[in-house]
C-alpha cells in the first residue's frame, strides 16, 4: 500500500464501518457515552472529515513540530529572555499555563471517548489522532513551565492549579469536566472541538503566537504555535457532526448543544483572554483590544458557521452576549485585581496614563465608569495604603460559571438594568447566578450541576477552617510566597503623563 497514492486507499481504510453481529449497537455504543440522539448507525457513517491524513503524515508532521518547538526551548532556557519580559506578560502566560495545561490532558480523555464510541470509522480515526495531540499538548504545556521553576516558581501552578481548590481552578474544572470528562462522543464534538476550539482557542493560540512574538517571548510563541497547529486539524470533528444532526433532523440538539457550551466558553475566556489583552499586554505591543479581537475573529466566525448549518444565534445573542463585550472583562479585571492574593499570577493593574487612555479610546467612556474606581485604588495607593486595596471578604460566586458575580460594576457602568444576581430556588436550595444564560445552562440539566458547591457553598458549609481570608487563602493551596501582588509593584498609580502631553 505505501506504494500507491493515497487517494487510491485512504477512503477504504478510514471507513471500515459495518454491522455489528457478536453485540448489540446499544452494548457497542451505549447512549450515555455514545448517544446517537435517534439517527440510525447507517446515517453516522456518511460522517466526512475536511481535513484528510494518514498515520504516516501524522508521525512525520508532529516529529518536526517537536523538533522544532523543543529546539528554540533549550536555546532559550539558556539565555535571559524570560527575566527581560514585561511583568504584565509575565501574568498573562501563568495564568495560562495555571488554568490549560492539565485540560489539555482532560481533553485527551474527550477525544479517546470520539476514538471509541465515535458513530463512524472516520471520525473515530481523526479522533485517535486528536488523543495523541492533546496527551502532546499536556507534556509541552507542564515541561515548559517546570524548566522556569527556578526562575519563577509560581509557573508549578501549570500542573498545581487543577489540583487544588483555588477559585480559578474550580471555574475551569468545572467547565472542562463538563465539556470533556462528563460527556458523550457527539455532544464533544459538537461543544469542545466546534464550539470551544473552533470558535475560541484556535484563533485565541494565534494571536497569542503573534502577540508573544512582538514581546520578545520566542519560547511561548513557539509552544502556542505548536499547539495551535494541530488544533486546526482535529478542531473539525464538529462540523462533519453538526452536519449529520442538521442532515437527519435533528438540529435542535446541535443548536442546544451549542447555546449551551459558547456560553459557558465565554465566560471563562473572558477571564484568562480579555485580562491578558487589555490590561496585561505591555500597551506597545497591543495590536487590537479585546473587543476588537471578538468581533473581528470569534463573531464573524461563528455568524458564518451559524449561516452555513442553517442554525440560528443563541438566544442570548444581542440581549445578553454582545452587550457583555463592553464591560465584562473590565468588571473582572477590578475584581481579579483587587483580590489578587486569591489567584496564582500577579495581575497588572495596567491603567497608567496613557493605558487609559488607549482604553478610553477602545470603550468609550471607560474613564466615567470603570475609570472612577481605579481612580480610588489608586489614590490609596499613593497615600500609603495599600492595606485598603486587599479583599477582607469573599465576594458572591456564580452556581453555574464559578466565577464571581460582577454585575454591580456592570450596573454601576449603565450596562445592566439591575445589580442583582439571577436566582433559583431548586429542590430546597437557593442557587445564584450571574446571568440568566448561567440560570439557563443550569435550568435544561439540573442534576448535572446541583451537587456541586462553589468555593463560597464551601465556605459557608464549613468546609473551610479557620473561617477566614487566611484560612480561606491556605485552603485554595495558595502560600504567602504564591498569592498574587500587583506584577509592577503599583507603577501605574505613580505614573505620569509626559511632559509634552501636559503640555499640549
Amino acid at each position: 500500500m505505501p506504494r500507491l497514492a493515497r487517494s487510491e486507499w485512504y477512503d477504504l481504510t478510514r471507513d471500515m464501518n459495518w454491522k455489528l453481529s457478536y453485540v448489540t449497537e446499544e452494548e457497542a455504543w451505549p447512549e450515555d457515552l455514545s448517544n446517537s440522539y435517534g439517527i440510525p448507525a447507517e446515517r453516522w457513517w456518511t460522517w466526512d472529515e475536511p481535513y484528510k491524513i494518514t498515520y504516516s503524515e501524522y508521525v512525520h508532521n508532529q516529529v518536526h513540530k517537536d523538533t522544532g518547538v523543543y529546539s528554540v526551548n533549550s536555546v532559550v532556557a539558556r539565555s535571559k529572555l524570560f527575566e527581560q519580559l514585561d511583568p504584565g506578560w509575565k501574568a498573562a502566560i501563568l495564568a495560562h499555563y495555571g488554568a490549560i495545561a492539565i485540560p489539555e490532558y482532560l481533553a485527551s480523555i474527550a477525544e479517546a471517548r470520539m476514538g471509541r464510541f465515535g458513530r463512524a470509522a472516520a471520525w473515530r480515526n481523526m479522533a485517535t489522532f486528536g488523543t495523541l495531540d492533546e496527551t502532546r499538548h499536556g507534556q509541552i504545556q507542564t515541561y515548559f513551565p517546570y524548566g522556569l521553576l527556578a526562575k519563577e516558581p509560581r509557573a508549578d501552578w501549570a500542573h498545581k492549579a487543577l489540583h487544588t481548590n483555588e477559585w480559578g481552578a474550580i471555574a475551569a474544572r468545572h467547565l472542562f469536566d463538563d465539556m470533556f470528562t462528563a460527556n458523550d462522543a457527539v455532544s464533544t464534538a459538537i461543544q469542545l472541538t466546534s464550539t470551544f476550539e473552533t470558535g475560541f482557542t484556535n484563533l485565541q493560540f494565534l494571536g497569542m503566537a503573534a502577540d508573544a512574538m512582538e514581546v520578545g517571548d520566542l519560547e511561548f510563541s513557539a509552544l502556542i504555535s505548536s499547539v495551535q497547529t494541530d488544533e486546526a486539524r482535529h478542531a473539525q470533528q464538529g462540523e462533519p457532526t453538526i452536519k449529520v444532526l442538521v442532515e437527519n433532523g435533528r438540529a435542535d440538539v446541535a443548536q442546544k448543544l451549542i447555546d449551551h457550551m459558547f456560553w459557558r466558553s465565554w465566560h471563562i475566556f473572558a477571564l484568562l483572554t480579555g485580562l491578558s489583552m487589555d490590561y496585561y499586554t505591555p500597551l506597545e505591543h497591543r495590536s487590537q483590544s479585546f473587543k476588537e479581537f471578538m468581533n473581528e475573529w470569534i463573531i464573524k466566525q461563528f455568524m458564518d458557521q451559524f449561516r452555513d448549518f442553517g442554525l440560528e444565534k443563541p438566544w442570548y445573542w444581542d440581549e445578553h452576549f454582545l452587550p457583555e463585550l463592553d464591560w465584562y472583562h473590565h468588571a473582572l479585571h477590578l475584581g481579579v485585581w483587587y483580590w489578587r492574593p486569591t489567584v496564582w499570577w500577579n495581575p497588572d493593574g495596567g491603567v497608567s496614563p496613557e493605558e487609559r487612555d488607549w482604553l478610553e479610546e477602545k470603550y468609550p467612556g471607560w474613564n466615567d465608569t470603570f475609570g472612577k474606581h481605579w481612580d480610588v485604588i489608586s489614590d490609596n495607593i499613593r497615600r500609603g495604603k495599600p492595606e485598603l486595596t486587599l479583599p477582607e471578604t469573599f465576594p458572591m460566586v456564580c452556581n453555574m460559571c464559578q466565577i464571581p458575580v460582577v454585575t454591580p460594576a456592570g450596573y454601576n457602568a449603565g450596562h445592566l438594568a439591575s445589580p442583582a444576581p439571577f436566582l433559583l430556588d431548586y429542590q430546597g436550595r437557593r442557587y445564584s447566578f450571574c446571568s440568566e444564560p448561567c440560570r439557563w445552562v443550569f435550568e435544561q440539566n439540573p442534576s448535572r450541576f446541583q451537587g456541586h458547591l462553589s468555593i463560597v457553598d464551601q465556605f459557608l458549609a464549613g468546609k473551610i477552617q479557620p473561617p477566614t481570608m487566611e484560612g480561606a487563602l491556605a485552603y485554595m493551596g495558595l502560600s504567602p510566597q504564591e498569592m498574587g501582588q500587583d506584577a509592577v509593584n503599583y507603577a501605574w498609580a505613580f505614573a505620569t503623563r509626559p511632559a509634552a502631553a501636559v503640555a499640549s
